[in-house]
């Protein structure tokens, strides 16, 4: 089953009087692009949580938060009470000393100086950790999970354009013989116009008419395109992460696809090439959001 690089995930528990959060989104990209953004208790297991999204979602633009908040009124940040009584005591001496009165909103003021709020350092606790744990794990699950909703509906998509690229190409095989009779004719045509005025060897212009008409066969670029065709379809099926080696066979489809219009000299056949392209245009954008 195919993923999508696309999803999000969110999860929440209570743990101590606090309400722990974790939330990931994932957008596509070639390799693993993590940025974390996450409350200080937690920024020591920064590189442990990073190693968990690589091993879990293997590749994408991921942006992971994890914060929580506090139902304790009692929090680690405290006013340095001396402090506010230094500033308040320098404020009114210089009043004093200049004779320019106290202002208003002092506290206020005093409040914004620097050092006036501590924090308690606070050391996060293991059995906190195995919660936290389990909550990104959660939220992980959950962005797995729309990834492949988002996978089986791409999956759609694909299943759909290969099918319209594989009927187009049966198109093509009403049009190959009237092709190389008209080819045929046309030289014929020519030569006859010139033939009052030169002449020409009739067994050269026979080999070089069955040269130039093997030139413009499309036989073996029919039998790549449907192999590439049924290639896709049998990578999505079968492989674990197949967005990058889907990429490659879209890149060789449009190689057989391109040279079908070089060879076609009709007018219809290349009508299909164009409808073909439409088609595989369309695969190749799905293409880069799939893991």
């Amino acid at each position: 089953m195919i993923q999508s690089m696309t999803g999000y995930g969110k999860a929440s528990g209570i743990y101590n009087e606090k309400k722990i959060v974790a939330e990931i989104k994932s957008l596509n990209s070639k390799q693993a692009d993590i940025s974390t953004r996450m409350a200080g208790l937690y920024r020591e297991k920064d590189i442990e949580i990073r190693n968990l999204l690589i091993q879990e979602l293997e590749r994408g633009k991921i942006d992971f938060a994890l914060y929580y908040e506090s139902f304790d009124k009692d929090t680690n940040s405290r006013i340095n009470q001396s402090m506010v009584e230094s500033y308040h005591g320098q404020i009114r001496e210089i009043s004093d000393n200049t004779g320019i009165a106290m202002p208003e909103n002092c506290l206020e003021i005093i409040l914004r100086m620097p050092d006036v709020m501590k924090s308690e350092i606070v050391e996060l606790d293991e059995n906190e950790w195995i919660e936290v744990t389990k909550i990104i794990a959660e939220a992980i699950e959950q962005l797995k999970t729309f990834r492949q909703q988002e996978g089986k509906s791409l999956e759609q998509v694909f299943r759909s354009k290969i099918a319209s690229i594989s009927n187009l190409l049966k198109e093509i095989d009403q049009y190959e013989a009237e092709r190389i009779e008209k080819i045929r004719a046309k030289f014929i045509e020519g030569l006859q116009n010139l033939s009052d005025k030169f002449d020409y060897d009739q067994n050269r212009l026979e080999q070089e008419l069955m040269f130039y008409i093997e030139r413009l066969d499309v036989n073996e670029e029919k039998v790549r395109l449907q192999t590439h065709l049924d290639y896709f379809l049998e990578t999505m099926d079968k492989e674990h992460a197949p967005g990058k080696k889907l990429g490659f066979i879209t890149q060789e489809i449009g190689r057989e696809i391109n040279t079908l219009g070089s060879k076609s000299n009709h007018s219809e056949m290349q009508k299909i090439v164009v409808l073909m392209k439409d088609d595989l245009e369309q695969i190749k954008e799905q293409v880069l959001n799939i893991l």
